[in-house]
């Protein structure tokens, strides 16, 4: 990760990265040869058989080769190691332990480095994605085309449904304190609320639109885009990651593209239920560092105070509640 990130991204939140990135890698010649794979980068923690189903829809999902990069946290079920070793289209690139989500593409990002400066890979695009996500046909052309249609761009993410139909509302609007606070207090209780349905504003899932933020279930990134803002935020160990990254991405003059042509599936949350006793805290302490580091002065340490107390006091309930 660049060392903005290591030393926490504040400071306007960083949107311009401190470390100046060639672009010089060859990347009109092979973001025009549809022979240069894509690279997709997924993050796996003993994905079990998840992965394969991932792996399998790419080759439906787009015409072109992909390079599907497993970085991988310290999965202890073997399938992404055995997967590498079969499959001539996926690498298996140890992280070195459970470093977290952002880490881990950081880490797949460096790894790609001397291919996309070989023109190895494509040098325009990349594509993050969970291996629990299966893409439905030409899915994956589909954000290509969105992309190129939309030149500012930092990121595209597509439609996401669920096992069961229904759509997840993947392009939403970046939450403030008022409607955060009101949101995560409420929703449980009170779905319907005016700040749940303000952090849910803009869920049009028909047309083709900006939005705060995406999904980082999956998302199409422009490698400048992502040079530009340093990556992922490492200190986000998991949630809010996919949060920040969007809101540093319009801060820094790229768009998030929402595109409803691309439509993928999404098995949502089971790993998160297997593990509650870490994604429950891990989720309520990346919800304040997200509102910390936007009111970072020191008249504003009362609201991080009371913002940190009410949050702990919301994750212990959570976890007596199950």
């Amino acid at each position: 990760m660049h060392a903005s990130a290591r030393a926490g991204i504040p400071q306007q939140l960083r949107a311009v990265s401190c470390r100046t990135v060639s672009t010089t890698f060859g990347r009109d010649t092979a973001a025009a040869d549809p022979a240069v794979p894509l690279a997709v980068v997924t993050v796996t923690f003993s994905p079990g058989r998840h992965l394969a189903g991932l792996a399998d829809s790419l080759s439906r999902a787009t015409e072109r080769p992909t390079r599907l990069i497993c970085a991988d946290n310290g999965s202890t079920d073997g399938v992404p190691q055995t997967m590498a070793a079969e499959r001539e289209d996926v690498d298996f690139l140890p992280t070195g332990g459970n470093i977290g989500y952002g880490a881990a593409i950081n880490a797949a990002a460096r790894h790609l480095s001397p291919a996309r400066e070989a023109g190895e890979i494509d040098g325009e695009y990349f594509l993050i994605v969970n291996p629990d996500v299966e893409f439905s046909p030409g899915s994956l052309d589909a954000l290509l085309t969105c992309a190129a249609d939309h030149p500012r761009a930092g990121a595209v993410g597509p439609r996401i449904e669920e096992l069961d139909g229904s759509a997840y509302p993947s392009a939403r609007e970046v939450p403030t304190l008022l409607t955060g606070i009101g949101h995560a207090v409420l929703y449980p209780v009170w779905p319907g609320n005016p700040f749940s349905k303000a952090y849910r504003a803009g869920e049009n899932l028909s047309d083709v639109r900006p939005a705060g933020w995406l999904s980082g279930s999956c998302l199409l990134v422009r490698w400048d885009a992502f040079d530009a803002i340093g990556g992922f935020d490492e200190r986000y160990f998991m949630y809010f990651e996919d949060i920040d990254f969007g809101d540093r991405l319009s801060r820094a003059g790229w768009d998030n593209i929402f595109c409803p042509d691309s439509v993928i599936f999404h098995d949502q949350g089971h790993s998160a239920k297997k593990h509650s006793r870490v994604t429950v805290p891990a989720h309520h302490d990346s919800a304040y560092r997200f509102q910390a580091d936007r009111h970072p002065h020191l008249w504003q340490a009362p609201v991080r105070a009371a913002l940190w107390l009410g949050l702990k006091g919301r994750a212990a309930l959570a976890r007596v509640l199950g």
